[in-house]
């Protein structure tokens, strides 16, 4: 946390609010707003490389139709991303290495494997981002995480920090024990399933506790006395200028309960 107790704010999508998901202009924003790490969907195409899509499905994010495993990755890159309103923009998809050749080398980015009702594909996206990154340099900046445990495991046994994004409380005690058994780096959480004893169970086990999409300066408010270690969020300059100015603004002064009462004393 810095100096006010922000949490890093790390970019979701590289930064949605700034420009379509996982875009150059997206990333732009992020890099100018001062994100303190970025986040990227990525799937796996014919050819086995590695795309920046949020979705499997072709058509729900770009111009395309189809799967992106089904398509090579020069056909993707010929489409145009879709705005957040469904609308095709002039951006055409990145790759993960166009994403890491052009940002500092000492920025984390994490690495969300996509793959739709797939478990092994899941596990060979990530098993090809683990051979592909492979050096020191680029496995010390890199988290893979999924909702795919089969991929955080894969990730974890070649190395690499992971973490397993989870939409549920459930036996947190059994997840842990899972994750420590398979050298699982951490977990992800919706913001509104976060407690306190969920954060202690985790931590107890070793692992850190991120959460997932924040942008209301009001809701993280609420998650900060319980520390977590990042927080994800699509606008990460305005939501650290606004916890910032909330936390300098004088208190509001107590309102008079006033009345017929207040004659009486």
């Amino acid at each position: 946390m810095d100096s006010m107790g922000i949490p890093p704010l790390i970019a979701h999508r590289l930064g949605r609010a700034y420009g379509p998901d996982s875009s150059r202009t997206a990333l732009a924003g992020a890099l100018a707003a001062g994100a303190d790490g970025l986040e990227a969907d990525v799937c796996l195409t014919a050819d086995r490389e590695l795309v920046l899509l949020h979705d499997p499905l072709l058509s729900l994010g770009t111009t395309l139709n189809g799967w992106a495993h089904e398509r090579t990755s020069a056909a993707i890159r010929t489409a145009r991303l879709r705005d957040r309103a469904g609308y095709p923009t002039g951006e055409r998809p990145l790759t993960l290495d166009e994403l890491l050749a052009t940002t500092p080398r000492d920025l984390p980015v994490q690495v969300e494997v996509k793959a739709h009702a797939d478990r092994r594909l899941a596990g060979l996206t990530a098993r090809v981002i683990c051979e592909r990154y492979r050096s020191w340099i680029q496995r010390r900046r890199i988290e893979l995480i999924s909702f795919h445990s089969c991929a955080v495991e894969t990730a974890a046994a070649h190395g690499f920090r992971s973490r397993l994004v989870i939409w549920s409380d459930y036996a947190p005690d059994a997840l842990a024990s899972w994750a420590r058994r398979r050298q699982v780096s951490g977990v992800s959480i919706e913001h509104f399933l976060l407690t306190p004893h969920l954060v202690r169970v985790m931590r107890l086990a070793g692992l850190s506790v991120n959460t997932g999409t924040v942008n209301d300066a009001v809701l993280l408010e609420r998650l900060i006395p319980m520390e977590p270690d990042a927080v994800c969020t699509d606008r990460p300059g305005e939501l650290r200028a606004e916890l910032s100015m909330n936390a300098s603004a004088p208190p509001a002064p107590v309102a008079s309960r006033g009345g017929p009462a207040s004659l009486l004393a």
